[in-house]
Formats: C-alpha cells, structure tokens, sequence
C-alpha cells in the first residue's frame, strides 16, 4: 500500500496516499461545509494517530510530500479514520432534508477550510470549486464519484503490483 511512486498509467500516487486523499477530502467537505461541524481529523486527533502532519487535502502534494506520508502514515489508523470519517458521512447524509440539497455551500464554510489551511496554497482553486456546489452536489463530488475514482486507481495498482510480483516469481523459479 506504501509504495511510491507506482507504475500506473493514470497515477503514481501509493494506495495509501489514494486512501488518505479521498478520506481527508470527505472529512472537509462533509463535516465542515454540508453539516457546519469540525473534522473528524480535528476531533479525533488523527494527525497524531495517523503520524503525518500533512492536514491538508493532498491536492498539488509534492513528490518528496507524497513519498514521505506513503513512508510514514500508520496504515492501521488510516483504516480507522477512514471508517470514522464514512460513519459520520452515513450520519450527515441521513439527517438531511429534501430541501437541504439545493442549498449552496456557506461562503464562511468555505473561508473555516482556508484558515484550517485544509488545502495548500497552490490547491486554493478547490476551495474556489467547493464553492460553487450545492450540497447535492457535494455529495455526489467528492462523497461518492471522487471516493469511487480513487478506489478505481488503487485497484488497478494493485493488479499490477500482483502482476509483477508474480511475473518476478516466475523469473526467480525458471533461474533455480
């Protein structure tokens, strides 16, 4: 799940990055600009739990950034703060009213995540895309469509890295 950089046509990102990607961007965009709360991440202190510093969303990471949360993200607490950030998803989502979808995201919303410094500096458009969407629109991207995209990404990376462990194991059983 670490490693870094793969071998994908589409990414090069690790599957722990992927995971850590779609979880922090569920948690701003949930939490904090449909249900008006505070990350999960803030709540549970999971910068400490997950031992990373990077708070942010992911977006416009460096390659040495990338290669140093793939290294060191606790991969057991990355499961664990993604299953807390899609049980509050469930819980949002559930208490919503018909009239709530077509409200459009709180421009203060959208001010809390810049002041959290949830994205970099130079992702600040996302914050400017957020801000646009209703929260039907939210919850169809980045709550589903974004989360599927990136799982499909982590799937394909790991049928290449079966690919090639096994074509590897084949070469090491013909050399014996």
């Amino acid at each position: 799940m670490a490693n870094y950089p793969v071998s994908a046509p589409d990414t090069k990102n690790s599957i722990i990055w992927h995971m850590w990607h779609i979880t922090r961007i569920e948690d701003m965009t949930m939490n904090v600009l449909v249900h008006h709360d505070q990350q999960v991440w803030h709540l549970g202190g999971w910068g400490k739990k997950l031992q990373t510093h990077y708070a942010h969303s992911g977006n416009e990471m460096t390659e040495a950034e990338i290669a140093d949360l793939s290294a060191k993200l606790d991969i057991q607490a990355l499961m664990e703060y993604r299953r807390e950030v899609g049980r509050k998803t469930r819980e949002i989502v559930s208490c919503l009213s018909p009239g709530d979808f077509k409200q459009k995201v709180e421009a203060n919303r959208i001010n809390e995540l810049k002041e959290q410094n949830a994205v970099k500096d130079e992702a600040l458009w996302l914050l400017d895309y957020w801000g646009y969407k209703t929260i039907a629109g939210l919850i169809l991207m980045p709550a589903t469509r974004h989360i599927f995209l990136h799982l499909n990404k982590s799937i394909r990376i790991k049928h290449r890295m079966q690919k090639a462990k096994k074509a590897l194991h084949l070469v090491e059983s013909a050399n014996i």
